[in-house]
């Protein structure tokens, strides 16, 4: 089969598109033929890696991934041949205790596909029964690759951990990616006011046909000081945050007594500094939130199937153009997802 391997880190352009050994149906396994994978920033921070960084060469990454049941291993119930499919992204050990709690993200063993073992930037793909998830007909297949990482990860920062009510105004980080782009539809769905910020007029604009209600181009405006003016002094109750260095910052000071900041990541930096004793005598919270749970993306399929939640695809590359599309994410140039097809 061909796939996109990388072969070490430093940069996008050592994504070769090459023969690769085809994987082997095993008990309790799909074997996938892969129609689209989506990329994340988990291909792009691999090409970053500085070299010298240990590294298993060479990488089948991949975590999102959308296509059709090619065979199915002993003892799969849940799935047959022929079937158009979407896989949840996470894979765990499914008998440890937080595991049988229904809290697989938490397992000592979690990991996605391309950390320990294959993911999809190639033509076929095993994949453990247990992740597999049917496609929406309405949705085509690129649509479909383009749901289980950033949806999974949003539900559980805003509902899980975050815990959003009703009426809440919330504000949504780096709108044109992809935890950006769920996160303005899922507060929307939950009847939330959305303020929407990025770092550039376009993608705001894009922002507002999502639903966002305002939006703040954070590299021309103050975010702290724009969010203060939007709720007439208030500030917001939630910040959905995914940037990290000096955009936490700004949004926590954005919240309002008693909000909180929800975080997944740091792409533009680890470290961020802010007054301790303000931060307590305003009672404000921050959580932590990593990926989400198999059952969270199930309960929120039927909104994919009847258009209540878009994944939106930025940009469709052939797999052969793998370190084209990296290079794209790198650059921060889309708004949604970029896919990749065999």
């Amino acid at each position: 089969m061909k796939a996109a391997r990388l072969h070490q880190p430093g940069s996008a352009e050592n994504y070769v598109y090459e023969d690769a050994p085809e994987p082997e149906v095993v008990p309790g396994h799909v074997l996938v033929r892969v129609k689209a994978v989506a990329l994340n920033h988990l291909e792009a921070w691999a090409a970053k890696t500085p070299p010298g960084v240990k590294f298993d060469s060479p990488r089948i990454l991949g975590a999102d991934v959308s296509g059709v049941i090619e065979a199915v291993g002993a003892g799969v119930t849940n799935a047959q041949p022929g079937q158009d499919v979407m896989l949840h992204p996470g894979t765990s050990c499914g008998v440890c205790d937080v595991c049988l709690d229904g809290q697989d993200n938490l397992c000592a063993r979690y990991m996605l596909f391309g950390q320990g073992r294959d993911g999809g930037m190639a033509e076929l793909m095993l994949a453990p029964a247990a992740n597999v998830i049917a496609k929406p007909a309405n949705l085509t297949f690129e649509e479909a690759a383009s749901i289980p990482l950033v949806f999974t990860t949003v539900l559980h920062m805003i509902l899980t951990r975050a815990h959003l009510r009703y009426g809440e105004t919330v504000l949504v980080n780096a709108a044109g990616s992809g935890v950006g782009v769920a996160a303005i539809q899922v507060a929307k769905v939950h009847g939330a006011r959305v303020i929407a910020s990025a770092g550039s007029d376009a993608k705001l604009e894009k922002a507002r046909g999502l639903g966002a209600d305002d939006v703040i181009n954070y590299t021309t405006q103050d975010l702290a000081a724009e969010a203060k003016r939007l709720t007439a002094g208030r500030g917001v109750d939630m910040v959905v945050e995914n940037v990290g260095g000096e955009v936490f910052e700004k949004s926590i000071l954005a919240l309002a007594r008693n909000g909180r900041v929800v975080t997944c990541g740091a792409t533009a930096g680890n470290d961020a500094t802010f007054n301790v004793t303000r931060f307590f005598l305003s009672q404000k919270t921050i959580y932590g939130s990593f990926m989400g749970t198999k059952a969270e993306l199930l309960r929120y399929m039927p909104c994919f199937a009847d258009g209540r939640l878009k994944p939106v695809v930025d940009a469709v590359y052939p797999l052969s153009e793998a370190a084209t599309a990296v290079g794209r994410l790198i650059q921060r140039d889309q708004f949604g997802k970029v896919v990749l097809v065999p």
